[in-house]
C-alpha cells in the first residue's frame, strides 16, 4: 500500500531507484557496445545487425521507451538526492576538504547532466540522423548497401571521420566511464550488497570495467580517424 510513497518519497527509496535504473542502463551500455564493435567485422556484420533492429520495431520501441523511463527516473532521483543532501547541510564549509571520496564521486551530478546532453546529440546524430548536426553535409538516411539495407558501416565511417564529432564522442564516453567508475560501485552499496570486506574489490572492479568500456567505445572513432573503413566505402 505504501510502496510507491516510500520509494519516491524517501531518500532510501530514491537510492534504490538510482541503483535499479543504473543497472538497467549499464546493461544497455554493454549490449550497445557489443553491437557497435561489429563494425570491426566489416560492413556485412554491422549492417545485418542494424537491419535486424530497424525491421523489428516491436522489440526496439519498447526497449527505447523503457530506457527513456530509466534515464528520466535516474536523473530525477539524482537531482532530488543532491538537493536533499544540500538541504541537510545548508551552511557550506569555510574550506572544503574532500576526505575519502574520489573525483568521480564528487562530480556525479555534473557529469550525469553533461552525459544527458551527449546522449541527446548522439541520438540526433545516428538514430534520428539529422543532417544539420552531423557536420558532414551528408544525409545519412540515404546510405544504402548492395543488399538495400541502411548502410550503418558507411554512416559510422563518414560520421566519425569528422574530428570534432569524434572528439565530442570521446569526451562524452570519458565522462560516462568516469560516472560508471563510481556509479557501478555505489549501486551495490545502495542495495546493501557492499561491505568493508569486499568493498575495495568492487571499487577496483568498477574502475576496470569502466576503463574497458571506454577503450571499447573510443576504439571505433579512433580507428576511423586513423583510416579504418574508408577503403571500403563505395
Amino acid at each position: 500500500m505504501n510502496l510507491i510513497p516510500n520509494t519516491f518519497g524517501t531518500s532510501l527509496g530514491k537510492k534504490y531507484i538510482m541503483a535499479i535504473t543504473g543497472l538497467a542502463m549499464f546493461g544497455f551500455v554493454i549490449a550497445h557496445l557489443a553491437g557497435n564493435l561489429q563494425i570491426f567485422l566489416g560492413p556485412e556484420s554491422i549492417n545485418r545487425y542494424g537491419h535486424f533492429l530497424q525491421t523489428n520495431p516491436e522489440l526496439i520501441w519498447p526497449a527505447r521507451i523503457v530506457l527513456l523511463l530509466m534515464l528520466v527516473l535516474h536523473v530525477w532521483a539524482a537531482i532530488k538526492l543532491s538537493a536533499e543532501n544540500k538541504a541537510a547541510r545548508p551552511v557550506g564549509y569555510a574550506a572544503y576538504q574532500p576526505v575519502g571520496s574520489s573525483y568521480a564521486s564528487r562530480t556525479m551530478l555534473m557529469s550525469g547532466i553533461i552525459i544527458f546532453v551527449f546522449i541527446i546529440y548522439h541520438l540526433l546524430h545516428f538514430t534520428v540522423q539529422s543532417q544539420y548536426i552531423n557536420l558532414t553535409g551528408k544525409n545519412f538516411a540515404t546510405f544504402v548497401d548492395p543488399q538495400k539495407r541502411h548502410d550503418i558501416f558507411q554512416m559510422m565511417v563518414v560520421g566519425f571521420s569528422n574530428i570534432w564529432v569524434s572528439g565530442f564522442y570521446i569526451l562524452g564516453m570519458a565522462l560516462l566511464c568516469l560516472h560508471l567508475s563510481h556509479g557501478v560501485s555505489s549501486m551495490f552499496q545502495s542495495i546493501g550488497w557492499k561491505n568493508k570486506a569486499y568493498g575495495p574489490v568492487l571499487d577496483k572492479l568498477a574502475r576496470v570495467v569502466a576503463m574497458l568500456i571506454f577503450i571499447g567505445y573510443t576504439s571505433i572513432p579512433l580507428a576511423i580517424l586513423l583510416g579504418y573503413g574508408k577503403d571500403r566505402l563505395s
